[in-house]
């Protein structure tokens, strides 16, 4: 178990959030390397781990375990705490998280429209297709955000176009910098 929480850490761990297509994982990444950052796809670890029970043909996914892959990631947050690294994550989904790891959360955002394509040029099947749109048009992930986590840590943006990526980005850079600030002068 983490010993540190987020009043002790001196650099920020960031929860970038929001329905399947609207630009996490290429707006973490990103955000990860210029803020020197470590970057965690959850997706990925879930992969590399197996933590799934099963699968869901019909929507064609697997069936997460959550408690593997919180102890998976407990190991990760552990490791850059001890290094002094903060995390930049990326997952669909967050209310699972524990309220502590994260210092912001930011809820990816976009047109229906734009969701549509992305997700058509990603080979989604009809179901699982509509379940993602009616998802981001019935704000699903944004309300499991305000529900999960302190309203003040919790901020929606447009990801519309790289555009809305490079300024979110950058802002999110900007709040990096000011958080090491702070933190760096309590100590």
């Amino acid at each position: 178990m983490i010993e540190d929480d987020h009043t002790s850490r001196r650099r920020p761990n960031i929860l970038i959030t929001g329905t399947p297509g609207v630009g996490k994982t290429a707006t973490a990444a990103l955000l990860a390397e210029r803020a020197g950052m470590k970057h965690v796809c959850v997706g990925d670890v879930i992969k590399e781990h197996k933590c799934y029970e099963g699968r869901d043909e019909e929507l064609d996914t697997n069936i997460l375990d959550e408690d593997k892959l919180l102890d998976v990631l407990e190991g990760v947050f552990e490791t850059a705490a001890e290094e002094g690294v903060g995390i930049v994550a990326d997952f669909h989904a967050c209310e699972l998280f524990p309220e502590r790891w994260f210092d912001f959360i930011l809820v990816l955002r976009a047109e229906t429209s734009v969701l549509f394509d992305r997700l058509t040029a990603r080979g989604y099947a009809e179901k699982k297709r509509s379940e993602n749109m009616e998802a981001e048009i019935m704000q699903v992930v944004l309300e499991e955000a305000r529900e999960a986590y302190a309203p003040e840590i919790v901020h929606e943006v447009q990801s519309n176009t790289l555009d809305d990526m490079e300024s979110n980005v950058a802002r999110m850079e900007e709040w990096c910098k000011q958080f090491m600030r702070d933190h760096d002068d309590e100590s």
